[in-house]
């Protein structure tokens, strides 16, 4: 299974952090009916019963910003994945289509409230370490462009970073050619819903991705 570290540096800023890490074999195609189906009924759901303001108090949510501040990013300028997600579900009633890997990782992000990173494990180059971005450290983000990450929590390998809980990047992207792939559930708490979402995951990518060889570990600071 891909190495996964978080650094002393980001486990200092965020003494509660823990990862998820599922990592398994994909099929990927551009949309599953099914799941998008699944997905339709949860943002009807989530419509229904949140308001904008109540986003940024949902635990996950709120221990995320509450770790951003902490390694000196602004959470309301550089948006969580989930904050984002959950803010278009609710001003908009819809989510963006990708693929079914990312829409079964989009599905959770909005019932849990957790970040979560989704690569493509073949374009990985050694141990990924969870850290602190740094000044003018490179990173292209999925449809953003160049994204300033200094003081952003990232994942490096050897080639650099690839993955912050603001944005995932082209370089690691899930595409038609992935076939290992790796997803990883960023929780600051630590909280008690890690688990369900882990479940949550694994049995989504089953379904909708016919998933197989599945390897999941808890990676937490040492």
């Amino acid at each position: 299974m891909q190495s996964v570290e978080i650094s002393g540096e980001l486990a200092r800023a965020a003494p509660g952090l823990q990862l998820s890490c599922i990592e398994c074999d994909v099929i990927v195609e551009l949309k599953n009916e099914a799941l998008w189906e699944k997905i339709v009924l949860k943002i009807n759901e989530l419509n229904a019963l949140l308001k904008v303001e109540d986003i940024s108090q949902l635990p996950a949510i709120s221990a995320s910003r509450i770790a951003y501040k902490s390694c000196g990013k602004d959470p309301a300028r550089y948006r969580l994945s989930a904050e984002a997600l959950l803010r278009r579900v609710v001003n908009r009633s819809e989510l963006y289509q990708v693929n079914n890997v990312v829409d079964a990782l989009n599905l959770v992000s909005i019932s849990t409230g957790f970040s979560i990173g989704g690569y493509d494990v073949s374009k990985i180059k050694g141990t990924a370490v969870f850290g602190i971005g740094k000044k003018d450290e490179a990173y292209e983000g999925i449809g953003r462009g160049e994204l300033n990450i200094e003081s952003m929590p990232v994942f490096r390998d050897e080639l650099g970073a690839f993955g912050t809980p603001t944005s995932d990047s082209v370089r690691t992207s899930v595409s038609a050619e992935t076939h290992r792939f790796l997803m990883m559930i960023i929780d600051y708490g630590p909280s008690d819903s890690l688990t369900g979402a882990t479940e949550m995951a694994k049995e989504l990518l089953t379904e909708f991705a016919d998933a197989t060889n599945f390897e999941i570990k808890l990676v937490k600071i040492q």
